[in-house]
């Protein structure tokens, strides 16, 4: 572990509780709904099995690394990216089921701070992975009832529209202020910030209109599209390992 993360975790220990408690929270909450669906479907095969605990790895691997590629947009000031880390979450999590996809985005986090660590005091790893799974959950949820790709389609919209305003609003009322305060910035700063990319933002709810939305929106809209164009192509190379292990019992 590197120093830099080790003196961020002593410095903030009652802030990484609550992001694992938060981080069971959610697992629990995947764990609920893919056994019930299961059950639902009389499908008798294990949550986490070898092959989808070493496919979640692999996963949560390539996601750290595409999240370490950000992307400006011209809608939204310079503190706001772009990455395209949850489309292996959410391929995973249309894949082997919604505990999987929360696995991904937490496990995600975990390798980027061992590669990264963090300049916010975990409150921007923390939006991530919350903001991720607002759309990765409900998605791989709605998905599991019926994997077809009319399903993927209707599944992925949910999604979008979940993490668009969940995302919107935890800006307003957490992150934002969060920031403020870690990095001693008034918030009429930030909103200039954002004055200066669009002359409508002046205040702390146009800059999450005009700016946290649109990004979210097109964030997650561009990662369904790459999932619902690669997802079929890649569904039967995923599950082989599992349909042999079914085939040999």
């Amino acid at each position: 572990m590197n120093n830099g993360l080790w003196e961020s975790l002593k410095d903030n220990v009652t802030f990484v509780l609550v992001c694992i408690a938060v981080a069971v929270s959610l697992f629990v909450v995947a764990y609920i709904a893919e056994k019930l669906i299961k059950k639902q479907k009389g499908d008798t095969e294990r949550i986490l099995s070898t092959k989808k605990i070493t496919m979640i790895g692999v996963f949560s691997a390539i996601s750290a690394i595409m999240m370490l590629f950000e992307f400006p947009v011209p809608f939204a000031p310079p503190f706001y990216e772009l990455d395209f880390s949850e489309i292996p979450a959410l391929i995973g999590g249309f894949a082997f089921g919604p505990v999987a996809g929360v696995m991904i985005e937490f496990c995600k986090i975990l390798l980027k701070l061992l590669m990264k660590s963090t300049s916010t005091a975990f409150v921007g790893d923390l939006a991530n992975f919350l903001v991720g799974c607002s759309f990765v959950l409900p998605a791989s949820i709605i998905y599991m009832f019926k994997k077809t790709k009319k399903n993927a389609i209707v599944a992925s919209v949910a999604g979008v529209v979940i993490l668009t305003v969940f995302g919107t609003m935890f800006n307003a009322i957490y992150l934002i202020p969060a920031f403020s305060k870690l990095y001693g910035l008034p918030i009429e700063q930030i909103i200039a910030m954002g004055t200066k990319v669009n002359e409508k933002i002046n205040s702390l709810t146009t800059l999450v209109v005009f700016a946290v939305a649109p990004l979210n929106l097109l964030k997650g809209t561009s990662v369904s599209l790459v999932t619902i164009l690669i997802y079929k192509k890649l569904s039967p190379i995923l599950k082989a390992g599992l349909v042999q292990k079914r085939d040999k019992k």
